[in-house]
């Protein structure tokens, strides 16, 4: 079993490859789009390194989900509803939702998707 630094020390090493970044601008607060410069396609390559490189599956959407953005459920007037955040928690519990609840905007969701956040993925995974 990986300790959460060794666990660390691998998602870095998949971020620097598939972003073509400077390890020490990789950190556990760092936003994959805001601070590293991902690109949705950059996500594709990234769930692909991590499967590599752990050993693992993840399913489509299990890291990043899809479509919830769009749905008017979910969404209304730029702002993530009650029932979105519900959802975000159930679907996604390795994200902050409630640091993203207190400004459930939408051009705020990116920041949820951060260097500790893949850590902590592939640790539940692990385990």
């Amino acid at each position: 079993m990986l300790t959460k630094d060794e666990v660390y020390s691998k998602v870095t090493d998949c971020l620097v490859d598939a972003l073509g970044v400077d390890e020490d601008e990789v950190s556990p607060d760092a936003t994959l789009t805001g601070d590293l410069g991902a690109e949705s396609i950059d996500f594709l390559d990234i769930v692909f390194r991590l499967e590599k490189s752990f050993g693992i599956k993840i399913p489509r959407g299990g890291l990043f989900l899809e479509n919830i953005l769009s749905n008017p459920e979910f969404v209304k007037d730029g702002r993530v509803t009650e029932k979105g955040l519900q959802e975000l928690r159930e679907k996604m519990p390795h994200l902050d939702i409630d640091k993203f609840a207190k400004e459930p905007n939408v051009n705020n969701f990116a920041d949820l998707f951060t260097v500790e956040m893949l850590v902590n993925y592939v640790s539940t995974k692990l385990n």
